[in-house]
């Protein structure tokens, strides 16, 4: 449980109809599998699984309700042991009128009774000729101490995870108009559990699917589904055992229709308290309703809760093949149209950028001539200027002009090293020290003459430079940082790699993606250093600031998920076990940290550039930090590790 996460569990025991000792024996298996084998802490049994579901009119019989009260508090005392939060479906009386509940025990106490609020009674459904609907909440004898609470407004918190706070609804109540959910997570819910019995028909499963997934997104929290199972009567109707766990509009953990009915996973409570306080609109719609609740408190054990649920070591980059071609389109067609905007609102017909043959400047001359294409403008508007210096290789250089005349946009090249000799003559700088000086003033004479070039032309001038190397500062102030428009800005640089293969896998033109395909091949690098005796690259950009796959990973994590130090450092071991070891993670998360604080006042003056995902670091959207924000508490926790 530490670090946010609570293993839970969907199951869907094996059910005989009105054979109330079978079942609670049944029940009973199951949550204790799901505690002592998968270490489940809260467990969700099906809609009236103690009697099942499909009684019909023996629901009248006082011999099958008192079995089912007997069997709750069977059920109860031989769970007694298990440290966990239970809920099982029960057919329950109170003041003359029968309900179907969902009673939620832990470690041998009922903590609560919650009734169905909605009592479906169309089609095949005919539940209001046995069942009440959830009325006035109210307090109940269970034989217990205290008095049990007896309603539909009911929060279960959790005292030694205080952020997991549990409710409940049943079946139908998901389906309607305003799910009984929704007034649970504004009181205050994080994690919703359905005890349900919906029965199986051609194309349900794929519609109850969407309804788990649009409800645990819309509400932002985890959402986990129990469904009967095939041992209920099919006189008319048949059960699939349909479970299914969700979190913040993704399935974790899915038993497929008339599969083996469980699924087990881990649900992150703690970034689901992260969106809800982020997301400004969720609490806007808290109209008092949590006034109305009665919160009943529970403890369960805390410890390390073991991972098994995904987590993508790649979370900018679909893994399915399809998908990812989706994704790189859409990436694209954003890029291409927010400049086609800029080029049309400031009657631009002149697009000046660099191109170094490496993978920033081909995807924004990409993209440029997307944009170009789009606003039906020529092609030869685009002056792409290769600007070879100290550092810079025959392999990049002549991919940088075999693309441009691939592409068919104007090539110009302009040689800066005679400039930033003089540059170093005039500010007294040894041509020897490679140093930051060396480096940067070749980056700022490059940006000088690409702007420069488009005053000339009366251009305007794209960047190149990617949101990975925005969140490093791996930029030179003034120099790359600079531009008229970045295209590239809130693309991180594992995506760009994507989005430059998408497009030589799609285009038909074999001369330009051969081109692509080597620039794929080319090490990332900016050729600020001479290269080595025998031409090749000497100075490697992840040689110095790490692996871009491990900085993505820690960047999605801190700005998106909200992740502490530790709660990084952990994911990442797990995503990447056996392509690193947790040392090289932990220390290039600290390089992370450090330069995600030290470099934010370049992040503060970024030029504009189209947001394409869900992290972004320009200071008018998703970030805005201060630049002299200290790191040390950050740092302080993963030197505790």
């Amino acid at each position: 449980m530490r670090d946010g996460f609570i293993k839970v569990a969907a199951r869907t025991p094996e059910v005989r109809v009105a054979d109330v000792d079978f079942n609670v024996e049944s029940c009973v298996g199951s949550v204790a599998e799901a505690v002592e084998h998968d270490g489940a802490k809260i467990v969700v049994l099906p809609e009236l699984c103690l009697t099942g579901y499909t009684c019909e009119d023996l629901f009248w019989q006082d011999a099958l309700l008192d079995g089912a009260q007997q069997a709750l508090f069977t059920f109860a005392d031989q769970t007694s042991e298990l440290d966990a939060l239970l809920f099982v479906g029960v057919p329950w009386r109170v003041n003359g009128k029968l309900y179907n509940c969902a009673a939620a025990l832990c470690r041998g106490e009922v903590l609560a009774m919650i009734p169905k609020t909605f009592v479906p009674n169309y089609n095949e459904f005919y539940e209001l000729r046995h069942f009440a609907p959830a009325g006035d909440d109210a307090l109940i004898d269970m034989g217990q101490e205290e008095l049990v609470p007896f309603g539909a407004n009911v929060l279960l918190r959790c005292a030694s995870m205080p952020d997991l706070v549990v409710a409940a609804e049943i079946c139908e109540d998901l389906w309607v108009p305003n799910p009984p959910s929704v007034s649970h997570a504004l009181a205050g819910a994080t994690v919703i559990v359905n005890l349900s019995a919906s029965n199986a028909l051609v194309g349900k499963a794929a519609y109850r699917r969407s309804l788990v997934l649009g409800q645990s997104a819309r509400l932002a929290c985890g959402y986990i589904y129990a469904s009967a199972g095939w041992g209920e009567s099919t006189t008319d109707v048949v059960f699939s055992g349909h479970d299914m766990i969700a979190e913040y509009g993704r399935m974790l953990a899915e038993s497929a229709p008339f599969g083996p009915g469980s699924a087990t996973t881990e649900l992150d409570v703690a970034t689901i308290m992260g969106e809800r306080l982020r997301m400004s609109t969720f609490h806007a719609a808290v109209d008092g309703t949590a006034m109305d609740y009665y919160e009943v408190s529970f403890d369960l054990g805390r410890e390390e809760t073991k991972l098994t649920r995904h987590v993508d070591p790649h979370p900018f980059v679909p893994s399915d093949g399809a998908k990812r071609d989706a994704h790189c389109e859409d990436v694209f067609s954003i890029q291409a149209y927010g400049l086609a905007k800029r080029l049309e609102h400031t009657h631009s017909s002149c697009a000046v950028l660099g191109v170094s043959g490496g993978l920033d400047s081909t995807l924004a001359l990409l993209v440029t001539v997307r944009a170009f294409d789009l606003l039906g403008l020529d092609r030869q508007g685009i002056v792409a200027v290769t600007m070879p210096g100290f550092g810079t290789t025959e392999r990049t250089h002549g991919n940088a002009t075999t693309l441009a005349d691939a592409l068919g946009v104007q090539l110009r090249e302009v040689n800066i090293a005679a400039a930033v000799r003089q540059h170093f003559a005039d500010i007294g700088h040894d041509e020897k020290v490679h140093d930051v000086t060396y480096e940067n003033s070749q980056a700022r004479e490059r940006t000088q003459i690409i702007m420069d070039i488009a005053n000339q032309e009366g251009g305007m001038v794209i960047g190149t430079g990617d949101l990975s190397e925005l969140a490093l500062g791996w930029a030179t102030y003034n120099g790359d940082h600079m531009s008229m428009y970045g295209v590239n800005g809130g693309v991180p640089k594992t995506l760009v790699r994507h989005l430059v293969r998408y497009v030589a896998d799609t285009c038909d033109n074999e001369a330009e993606a051969d081109i692509l395909y080597d620039v794929l091949d080319t090490p990332v690098s900016p050729e600020l250093l001479p290269a080595n005796e025998d031409g090749t690259i000497a100075q490697q950009t992840e040689d110095l600031v790490g692996p871009y796959e491990l900085h993505d990973f820690f960047l999605y994590q801190v700005l998106r998920r909200g992740a502490t130090p530790r709660k990084v450092y952990r994911l990442a071991c797990y995503a990447f076990d056996g392509a690193y070891d947790d040392a090289t993670i932990l220390a290039w998360l600290k390089v992370f940290y450090r330069r995600f604080f030290a470099q934010q006042f370049k992040r503060s003056c970024l030029p504009d550039g189209p947001k394409v995902g869900s992290v972004a670091v320009s200071p008018r959207g998703d970030l805005r930090m201060p630049s002299d924000a200290a790191s040390r508490l950050w740092l302080r926790e993963l030197e505790e590790l």
